[in-house]
């Protein structure tokens, strides 16, 4: 028999629930809070193309807002080249950490 109990509002099983159970619920929440990327114009990828060429010319500082499995990330730092075949960018950060954003997952630059 399986027994319902009432918590703030929210009932709870006070029966057994399996490991494969409690796993599942867990991504499911951890899905919940995920976000769509954006889908961003032509307009805005040459706007994009136009800030990073500069930049790598200039060696400016920026800020790319970066859109990795549901969730944005904030990456700061500077242009060390530029792909053109796998449409990816290597940034080095002010630790000095290299990371490679591809230019299809920007979705913001400052």
């Amino acid at each position: 028999m399986i027994k319902l109990i009432r918590d703030r509002g929210h009932i709870k099983w006070a029966s057994m629930i399996l490991p494969e159970h409690v796993k599942l619920l867990r991504e499911y929440h951890k899905n919940l809070n995920k976000l769509e990327k954006p889908i961003l114009d032509d307009h805005k990828h040459e706007e994009f193309n136009e800030i990073i060429s500069q930049a790598l010319k200039e060696n400016t500082r920026l800020e790319f807002t970066y859109y990795q499995e549901g969730e944005m990330i904030k990456y700061i730092g500077n242009i060390n080249q530029m792909d053109d075949l796998t449409k990816e960018i290597q940034i080095t950060d002010s630790s000095g950490s290299h990371h490679r954003l591809s230019v299809n997952r920007i979705v913001e630059i400052e």
